[in-house]
């Protein structure tokens, strides 16, 4: 069955921040633990530095995520929207789709599970910066993010390594610090909040 669908592959960076006050339990429990408010709401910024899907190249582009899940990450019932940067061509924004949709198989498979509602998907102006120990997520006026590693003993970053999550097995301890999404009817702030940076290497379908 796989073997009819698109390969695919994306390397580069993962970035997210979420509400819960603490450091995201999420990445060690594998979603079994609760979020640290009870329902998670986050956003994720994708930069990708190399990827295709069935010869379309994806170098280059950016991809942003909205979610709100009402509990349990591995519970499901996800409500999505995405935003696909307005660079990509017809056939790089389809691809896209595919891959964060889990309809493309692969590494983001278990969205087909997890994902009850695609709330919205648009072409956007999704900017990506990366400036030092800061990452930020622009989306217009929709979503503006920005997120710091937290320091480490030796002045490097602190890292949760040899994990099972499912991004990447390792993880940047962030927080977020000037950090607002305003769109489909939610307005949340991330300031001080739980945040984290994943190098990815994904591929699909099988």
């Amino acid at each position: 069955m796989f073997d009819e669908l698109p390969h695919w592959h994306l390397k580069g960076e993962l970035i997210l921040n979420c509400n819960c006050t603490v450091f995201c339990p999420c990445v060690v429990s594998l979603g079994a633990h609760p979020p640290t408010e009870g329902a998670c709401h986050a956003w994720i910024g994708v930069s990708i530095d190399e990827g295709a899907y069935d010869g379309t190249d994806l170098s280059g582009l950016n991809m942003g995520l909205m979610l709100d899940i009402p509990g349990r990450m591995g519970e499901g019932n996800w409500k999505v929207a995405a935003y696909v940067d307005e660079r990509a061509d017809d056939a790089a924004y389809e691809a896209l789709l595919a891959i964060f949709s889990g309809a493309a198989k692969g590494t983001t498979g278990l969205f087909t599970m997890l994902v009850s509602e695609m709330i919205g998907h648009e072409r956007a102006p999704v900017v990506i910066e990366k400036d030092g120990r800061k990452r930020r997520l622009m989306i217009g006026r929709k979503i503006q993010g920005e997120i710091e590693e937290i320091e480490g003993a030796d002045g490097g970053p602190v890292v949760i390594g040899n994990t099972q999550y499912w991004m990447g097995p390792d993880v940047v301890v962030a927080r977020g610090t000037k950090s607002r999404v305003r769109d489909h009817g939610r307005v949340w702030d991330f300031g001080g909040r739980s945040a984290e940076i994943v190098k990815i290497d994904w591929s699909g379908p099988s």
